[in-house]
């Protein structure tokens, strides 16, 4: 029984939670790797772009709760999810003719895009404040568990008790939809077999008569899409406030560079390595060292680090995987 109890702590505290900020960061990844892969440059302002993404939908997500629209038992931001990816498209293709055409016709380094990178990331973080607030944010309505600590306890007879928020299991089944889209898109579609011939070889994929400003169109439309939907699974498992996303942006990339920058299966599997990583080092074991020693009390949490330095392991992860492995656990540029 104590195994049992320590088994479902582990769900609990690790798994679950783990499973669902994996998911968040794959997507996140994918959209950073997508960018990498055909546009050739790190975009420092997607965590900004998935703060601007969620923003909008949150707005969208008001408006249609005023108008009296739900789905109960799912969030009314699913709904307004497809309003808010369209809306940062629109701001996404307008930035790259504004600021990343220039310097691609120019042929300009990699570095200097990053460096642009960085200016938009500034402006963009900004208008979001200006778009809507500063505050926390919770936007998370329709049900909140799937099965919660008490009906867990009296279905099982167990001590420990196990929650699935309905957050995280929309954000899993979210994920793996917009994994599996993504994968076919790429490998299955003309256009998605386009975007692999020009991150290939982008001079033979021209002289093959592709045309690069739709690819590059087209990576803007689905790095919106990846990057909003991360967000608003983000924000709606946890909250909503723009700083937070500004912060993720070490995961998402970490994760990224973990996996191979340029390769989305492993941007998937990074985000998930950086997550369960994360969650696990911060994690305190006595609980489920009491479970599985009943006759052991440490005195101390048996606790790696706080959590107030979880993105510390991100960047251990980070630096790691460059020092012994630079091109990621499954190499990256591979589309």
């Amino acid at each position: 029984m104590d195994l049992l109890n320590a088994l479902v702590a582990v769900l609990n505290f690790v798994v679950v939670p783990a499973a669902a900020y994996g998911a968040q960061l794959a997507l996140g990844a994918l959209g950073v790797t997508l960018i990498y892969g055909i546009l050739r440059f790190s975009n420092f302002a997607h965590g900004d772009t998935m703060a601007f993404g969620t923003a909008l939908c949150i707005l969208v997500t008001w408006g249609l709760q005023a108008l009296g629209l739900s789905i109960f038992p799912l969030p009314v931001a699913l709904l307004a999810l497809p309003i808010a990816i369209a809306l940062t498209a629109v701001l996404l293709i307008g930035t790259d003719r504004v600021v990343y055409r220039f310097y691609r016709r120019k042929k300009s380094d990699p570095i200097i895009m990053v460096m642009a990178s960085v200016g938009v990331m500034f402006i963009m973080n900004g208008l979001t404040r200006v778009v809507i607030g500063v505050d926390e944010i919770r936007f998370d309505d329709g049900a909140r568990f799937v099965i919660d600590v008490a009906t867990f306890r009296n279905m099982t007879g167990l001590q420990e008790g196990l929650a699935l928020r309905s957050s995280q299991l929309i954000t899993l089944v979210v994920t793996a939809i917009a994994c599996v889209a993504l994968f076919w898109f790429l490998g299955r579609t003309k256009s998605g077999k386009a975007m692999r011939a020009y991150s290939d070889n982008e001079d033979l994929a021209l002289l093959s008569g592709i045309d690069s400003e739709k690819i590059v169109r087209m990576t803007w439309i689905i790095a919106a899409a990846l990057a909003t939907t991360a967000g608003v699974l983000y924000g709606l498992d946890k909250s909503f406030k723009a700083f937070n996303y500004f912060q993720i942006l070490l995961p998402i990339f970490a994760a990224a560079i973990v996996g191979g920058l340029g390769n989305p299966l492993g941007a998937v599997a990074g985000g998930f390595i950086v997550a369960f990583s994360e969650v696990a080092i911060t994690y305190p074991w006595k609980k489920v060292a009491g479970y599985l020693f009943p006759d052991w009390q440490p005195d101390g949490l048996l606790q790696l680090l706080s959590t107030e330095y979880k993105f510390a392991v991100s960047f251990v992860i980070l630096i790691v995987v460059l020092l012994f492995r630079p091109t990621g656990l499954f190499r990256g540029k591979s589309f």
